[in-house]
Order: structure tokens, then sequence, then C-alpha cells
């Protein structure tokens, strides 16, 4: 992540924690504000686009994260087109197809809500024909 980012709160109790992260929010600067779940023992909030640990990604993003979603939704029996990292129309497809599966709103773009379900529904799954070595 590039910009600016703050870990702070270390010493405050949870109450004092929450109304942090809540004027973090409230203040509109934050583009990321980490749920407190994530972070209990301190406040982290920075510029970035990111939600629930992973980057919202849509079609005609490439990368990593493009990767992950695809090898999940792969693993889940859905088509992607395989496992190259191009949110292209394949993946579009897959994403809308998993969203209406599982009652998400369906937009075809991988952001809260859709990562916390695809990485909740394969934890655990082990090994699988996608597994490289």
């Amino acid at each position: 992540m590039h910009g600016l980012a703050f870990d702070v709160g270390q010493n405050l109790t949870t109450s004092g924690r929450t109304a942090m992260r809540n004027l973090a929010i409230q203040s509109g600067i934050w583009n990321y504000v980490e749920p407190a779940a994530d972070t209990p023992r301190w406040v982290h909030f920075d510029e970035r686009q990111v939600v629930s640990g992973y980057p919202l990604i849509r079609r005609g993003n490439r990368g990593v994260y493009v990767c992950i979603a695809q090898d999940a939704l792969i693993n889940l029996g859905y088509n992607t087109g395989g496992l190259d990292g191009v949110f292209g129309n394949n993946t579009y497809n897959s994403v809308v197809n998993y969203q209406r599966t599982r009652g998400l709103s369906v937009d075809g773009i991988v952001g809260n809500n859709t990562w916390r379900t695809l990485m909740t529904e394969v934890v655990g799954m082990g090994r699988t024909s996608n597994t490289v070595d």
C-alpha cells in the first residue's frame, strides 16, 4: 500500500478506540478504516481503496488479487476462463453468478461482502486441482 496510513490508539480503552474509529469513518477523509475485529488493539486507517483486507476489484483489473478471486471461484465450481489474473468477461460472469447464488448484491464487483463470502467458503478446502506446486 502506498500513501498515508496510521496505526493509533494502542493505549486507549476499547470504547476509546471505538470512538476514534467512528471519528475516522465519519470524517470522510479516509478511504479505509480497518474493522475492530481485524485490529482489536489499535485503530488503523489509510488512503487505500480496500475492503475486508482485499482490494475492491472489477472488470478490467489485473493482478494477484484477481488471481485469488479466480482461484476461489474455480474451486467453488465457477468457470472464470482460467487462472490468469485478468478480470475479463468470464471472471465477471462468474462473479455475477456467484453473487446471485449466494443472495449478494449482483454487481459483478468483488467488494466487501463478496470477498467475505468467497473467503469464508474456501477456507480449509486444502489442495485442489488448481494448486500450483
